[in-house]
């Protein structure tokens, strides 16, 4: 059992965990198939987004935005059709729209009582800075792909925000959603880890590759962490 009491500072990943991606992205993706008469389920979008995702950023490092115009290649060259360059730069900067999900905003601010707060994500600076303004808060260290020029489940992620947070891991409590991009390789480092699964109630693993990771903590959603740890909202 976590002694929740012992830890400073609570890291976050973004996307999945407090942005609401598997909804941004079969909502900005679907009017993109459907210009070129595809039409596919939101759980088929989610596994094709997770494998072509994945494999763009085990490769050579570019930045997010790039990121999302590869996994629109990627989606044209399995659907047969070739996406202009108006199509990928709109999936491009669709994280601005991703919302945010509807307990994340109170749960920070309860959580920033007691601890301080960082993101670890995969994402670009000026792509975090929409998300942050749909979060309505301000995070204490904030650590991106961009800035460390690699994405997780590289530990260099890991490595580079205790670095700046620059206190024992002891103290650092990793909050995430995915198994594959954090709990496993957080794990890896000996980060105390909690999992918000918030597929609990879904089949598959949805916008993530498949991986298996025990965390220390499994929570449905942050509210119930906040509870959990028995803040006041």
């Amino acid at each position: 059992m976590l002694n929740f009491n012992q830890y400073e500072v609570v890291t976050f990943d973004c996307y999945g965990t407090l942005i609401d991606w598997e909804s941004g992205i079969p909502r900005a993706l679907r009017p993109l198939l459907s210009a070129h008469d595809i039409q596919l389920s939101d759980k088929d979008i989610l596994e094709l987004y997770a494998m072509l995702e994945s494999e763009a950023e085990a490769g050579d490092f570019m930045n997010y935005k790039a990121i999302l115009r590869t996994v629109l290649e990627g989606f044209g060259r399995k659907l047969g059709f070739a996406p202009d360059a108006t199509e990928l730069e709109y999936f491009a900067m669709s994280v601005r729209d991703w919302p945010p999900f509807s307990d994340s905003t109170e749960a920070l601010h309860a959580l920033k009582k007691r601890y301080k707060l960082a993101i670890i994500s995969n994402v670009d600076d000026d792509l975090f800075e929409f998300s942050q303004k749909q979060l309505r808060i301000e995070f204490d260290w904030i650590i991106t792909a961009e800035q460390v020029q690699a994405y997780k489940p590289s530990t260099k992620n890991f490595h580079h925000a205790i670095e700046r947070i620059g206190i024992p891991q002891e103290k650092i409590l990793h909050v995430a959603q995915s198994l594959f991009h954090d709990i496993a390789p957080a794990k890896k480092l000996g980060l105390a880890t909690v999992w918000i699964n918030r597929r609990h109630d879904q089949e598959g693993f949805g916008a993530t590759p498949p991986a298996e990771a025990t965390p220390d903590l499994e929570v449905p959603d942050l509210r119930t962490l906040v509870s959990t740890i028995g803040i006041d909202v």
